[in-house]
């Protein structure tokens, strides 16, 4: 990881309403330099050395966000966030040295939001923290501006970044939001892998896969027979919303 350089403008006041951080990594060093920047950049910051402990914390405070090391020993951050999974929703950003696409893929099977390899560079890490929270920072329904789309049990309002099920509010990644918005925007249009794939995403056609199964789990009432996001054999996915 790049040297966290002390930022130039000065500490935000933080109170209640400023977002909540959990650091969980078995490198003491790299506890306390990433505590010490998102400090200084305006975020509160707890940490954590290993799953069992940010788990006792997850007891007794509330975050935000986790920002989790994946290789640590024990219990690994791939474990700990598909546990994490069958209860909360709190959004997981993961941190690893590894960089082959079977890992990256194994990040996004768990239920991660992002993912991070090192060394990165501090400022990457702000950025994405602050994505995430955009999206997550608010989750209760809001009054309709306009433009919803409703298929079956689900309403999606794709200006503010708002999904419902059942008239409950679903959390949707940034990820997921732009893909479901894309196929809203081309109901009945054929998608190609390609054509849904970002040009920067680790693991090609199965990263793909991965993250519609994912969508699916959140508008399906059966995920393995789709009615709104259904698969075309051999050319790519369609959105049928009637």
């Amino acid at each position: 990881m790049s040297t966290l350089a002390t930022p130039t403008r000065p500490r935000n006041i933080l109170d209640e309403e400023t977002p909540h951080l959990l650091i969980v990594d078995d490198d003491r060093r790299i506890r306390e330099l990433l505590k010490r920047y998102l400090s200084d950049n305006g975020y509160r910051v707890s940490t954590a050395e290993s799953a069992s402990e940010a788990r006792e914390k997850l007891r007794s405070l509330t975050f935000d966000l986790l920002v989790l090391d994946v290789m640590m020993p024990g219990e690994t951050g791939f474990e700990f966030t598909r546990d994490l999974r069958r209860k909360s929703d709190v959004p997981v950003l993961l941190l690893t040295a590894l960089a082959e696409t079977d890992e990256r893929i194994e990040g996004l099977e768990t239920g991660a939001d992002d993912y991070l390899s090192k060394p990165f560079e501090p400022k990457e890490l702000l950025l994405r923290i602050r994505m995430i929270l955009k999206r997550f920072r608010t989750s209760q329904p809001v009054e309709s501006t306009g433009g919803e789309i409703t298929f079956g049990p689900c309403r999606l309002d794709a200006k503010n970044g708002r999904l419902w099920r059942d008239d409950q509010p679903v959390r949707l990644t940034d990820r997921e939001l732009q893909l479901l918005t894309l196929f809203a925007n081309r109901p009945g249009q054929i998608l190609s892998r390609d054509d849904i794939r970002e040009d920067d995403q680790a693991g090609g056609e199965r990263a793909v896969d991965v993250q519609i199964n994912r969508l699916r789990r959140k508008i399906e009432h059966d995920p393995k027979n789709p009615l709104y996001l259904q698969t075309v054999r051999g050319a790519g996915y369609v959105f049928k919303p009637d």
